[in-house]
């Protein structure tokens, strides 16, 4: 798998850099180089890239503006690249793979391309199941049915985690997931909050669902997942809307998006 890669900033010498890492991992393509975000609007629309580093501290449009400059076609994966720290949570919040600080080291950047490669490879599985049921469609339409049923079946249970390892502050973790109250994501990094403890993972959210069994861990807001055994109250609140009261005492929003969730303690 080749990672088609652009490299945005308006600095020459910090693109020379990040390149000069770069060729160390073969699979990586640099397919272009650009010195400001008019620029790489501009090529990620004609090279479609799967990836970008991009600089935020540009003049003109910065890396934000960019991202904003594609709300119109499908978004490659971004990774900024920054010498200022104070941009970190508005750049997961952009749902960047990660953010790395200048000087890029070695150890990180491979460790953000391993992040993009899990990525992609889930991205093209997803495209290769799809076209597979356009062809079943045409020429096999009760086989989609089959294959939609199956989507449906009930998970096993001995599936998913029993103990989740959190490296945080320097430390490994071994944490219960029956312990786990509640889940909270900024970007690609979780909040895990325990009865007594909040840890931080380097996770995405779509990652970490697939490892929660999702009869009890349930998604009730967008950035929000909520372990339903430890939820003492529902409390309704205005415009279809609700909190929910956690065994901590802990309330957390469900919005209407998710009202189905509430459902399940309405007996």
């Amino acid at each position: 798998m080749t990672i088609r890669t652009i490299l945005v900033d308006d600095e020459s010498l910090a693109i020379q850099g990040l390149e000069l890492r770069l060729q160390e991992h073969e699979d990586v393509e640099i397919i272009d180089k650009c010195s400001n975000g008019r620029e790489a609007i501009r090529s990620i629309k004609t090279h479609k890239p799967d990836l970008v580093f991009l600089d935020i501290q540009m003049p003109g449009f910065d890396g934000f503006s960019v991202i904003q400059g594609l709300m119109e076609v499908e978004p490659p994966l971004f990774v900024f690249v920054t010498a200022y720290s104070d941009h970190a949570i508005r750049a997961f919040e952009a749902q960047a793979v990660d953010y790395l600080m200048k000087p890029v080291e070695p150890s990180r950047l491979a460790d953000t391309l391993d992040r993009v490669r899990q990525r992609l490879t889930e991205k093209r599985g997803v495209e290769e199941v799809e076209k597979l049921k356009e062809v079943l469609a045409e020429v096999a339409p009760d086989a989609v049915d089959e294959i939609a049923a199956g989507d449906g079946a009930e998970p096993a249970s001995n599936r998913f985690e029993k103990l989740i390892n959190i490296k945080d502050r320097g430390q490994i973790f071994r944490v219960d997931v029956d312990t786990i109250e509640r889940i909270d994501a900024a970007g690609d990094y979780m909040c895990i909050y325990t009865g007594d403890n909040t840890l931080i993972l380097r996770e995405t959210m779509k990652d970490l669902e697939k490892r929660l069994d999702p009869r009890r861990f349930q998604r009730v807001h967008r950035s929000t997942i909520v372990n339903l055994d430890l939820v003492r109250q529902v409390k309704p609140h205005t415009n279809g809307e609700c909190f929910l009261v956690l065994n901590s005492g802990a309330q957390v929003k469900v919005s209407r998006s998710y009202r189905d969730v509430v459902a399940r303690f309405v007996h």
